[in-house]
């Protein structure tokens, strides 16, 4: 594993990527803007950074990876850790995004990339993840209750029946937005725009691809009902 100088207190990023030319360039890129870097090239590889006593703050994902497909290894990391994860990939493919986000990814930049967008992909999901939610409802002071769902902001935590459900950050992240106006209808590029921050340049499919993975956690379709060609409202069964 070739490593960065991770005890400065820069952000520090595992870059998991088979393609040692790439690799090569996309270390020097991101260590000349500031972050530290640890380079593997396999998936059981970036399996063991993440279990490490100093695991990364953020993981770069190639999915073709020599010994196991990049998406097994983002179902993986995702069901022990809530690190950020970017896909950065060559398979530019809408279902290849969509997937990589059901299966818990935070981001997805399709290859060729210029180095200052993964640099501030690598910030907004930090903010992301971070950083507290704020926003104007009123209700987002303290525990927001909607029937049987509560929602908690400031500790980005929700309970079902009192039971906590695991979401990933992007997924807390819509369920949050469209809870500051439960009933109304939020239309896919406003939830772009506030959950993504303008740093998702693909199809908005990814909103529907992270309302599937919420309704399912939540165990009821119910609970985020769909606005045929609009977007999607909060409900309460």
């Amino acid at each position: 594993m070739q490593t960065g100088d991770r005890h400065n207190g820069r952000v520090h990023i595992l870059l998991v990527e088979d393609d040692a030319a790439v690799a090569a360039s996309s270390l020097d890129g991101l260590t000349a803007l500031g972050f530290s870097v640890d380079h593997v090239g396999s998936g059981a590889s970036a399996l063991a950074a993440v279990a490490s006593p100093v695991p990364p703050e953020v993981i770069l994902l190639d999915l073709g990876l020599p010994d196991m497909d990049g998406q097994e290894v983002c179902r993986r990391i995702r069901a022990t850790t809530d690190i950020p994860i970017i896909v950065v990939s060559a398979r530019g493919d809408e279902t290849d995004r969509v997937i990589a986000l059901e299966l818990g990814a935070d981001d997805y930049l399709v290859k060729p990339f210029g180095m200052r967008e993964l640099a501030a992909r690598i910030r907004a999901v930090m903010r992301r993840t971070q950083a507290p939610a704020t926003t104007s409802a009123p209700a987002t002071a303290a525990v927001q209750e909607i029937g049987r769902l509560a929602i908690d902001r400031r500790a980005q935590r929700v309970h079902l029946d009192g039971e906590e459900i695991a979401l990933t950050a992007k997924e807390f992240d819509v369920l949050a937005y469209l809870a500051e106006d439960p009933g109304a209808v939020r239309r896919r590029t406003e939830i772009l725009e506030h959950v993504w921050e303008g740093h998702w340049y693909g199809a908005t499919k990814t909103v529907d691809a992270h309302v599937a993975a919420i309704r399912k956690k939540l165990g009821d379709a119910a609970w985020i009902e769909a606005v045929r060609g609009v977007g999607f409202r909060l409900g309460s069964p």
